[in-house]
């Protein structure tokens, strides 16, 4: 296993990627601001346990083959750009709400779970990210790979989910007024609408 200093550097290095508010984290926000702390971080889990799916994939060498073939990236890449294309159509399609309704319209947790884990889950990009990245901190000497990539997975799990959670957290904070007027949900829909879009545009950059 790697020693204690590249297991620190990688830590040094996780968190300045995670800093960087990425589409996950666009996506996050964008959900904890329509429904709140407790829709963000279920949202937060969903999309690392998409992260966990990419890592194992890593570790088995299946990331290497996504990479090597252009037809299973570009089927992933777009059946990813057709989901969040989905999304965002659905949430600008959404009718304005009577302006005296104030109560929020609640997704299941299951839901935003689910479309945390399948938004991440269909990102070719994180994939690629996860094969390039993890590899660096490996120390072929130091033992098998495949459970080296399995430790810095975990690291990089346990991080992210400190560092999502906490642009939750504070941008629930920050919208809580918001969420009371149906003037400004409905805005929120259209922002929402508009990430998921812009999340689909980002993706068909996606290149093997």
């Amino acid at each position: 296993m790697p020693d204690i200093s590249r297991l620190a550097l990688f830590c040094v290095a996780t968190l300045g990627l995670l800093v960087v508010p990425g589409p996950a984290v666009f996506y996050i926000v964008t959900r904890s601001v329509a429904q709140g702390r407790v829709a963000g971080m279920i949202s937060v889990l969903g999309v690392h346990a998409g992260s966990l799916v990419h890592i194992a994939a890593a570790a088995l060498g299946i990331s290497a083959l996504l990479a090597a073939s252009a037809t299973a990236f570009t089927v992933v890449k777009y059946v990813g750009v057709a989901y969040l294309l989905w999304l965002g159509a659905r949430k600008l399609m959404r009718r304005g709400e009577d302006e005296q309704q104030v109560e929020l319209p609640v997704q299941s947790k299951r839901r935003l779970f689910w479309e945390g884990f399948v938004v991440n889950v269909l990102n070719p990009k994180t994939a690629i990210f996860f094969l390039a990245f993890l590899p660096q901190f490996v120390v072929p000497a130091a033992g098998p790979v495949g459970p080296q990539i399995l430790l810095l997975g975990a690291l990089w799990l346990v991080l992210g989910v400190i560092s999502d959670g906490a642009y939750a957290l504070l941008s629930s904070a920050l919208a809580g007024r918001m969420r009371r007027s149906a003037r400004a949900r409905r805005r929120l829909d259209m922002g929402s609408g508009l990430v998921y879009l812009g999340l689909a545009a980002w993706l068909t950059t996606a290149k093997t």
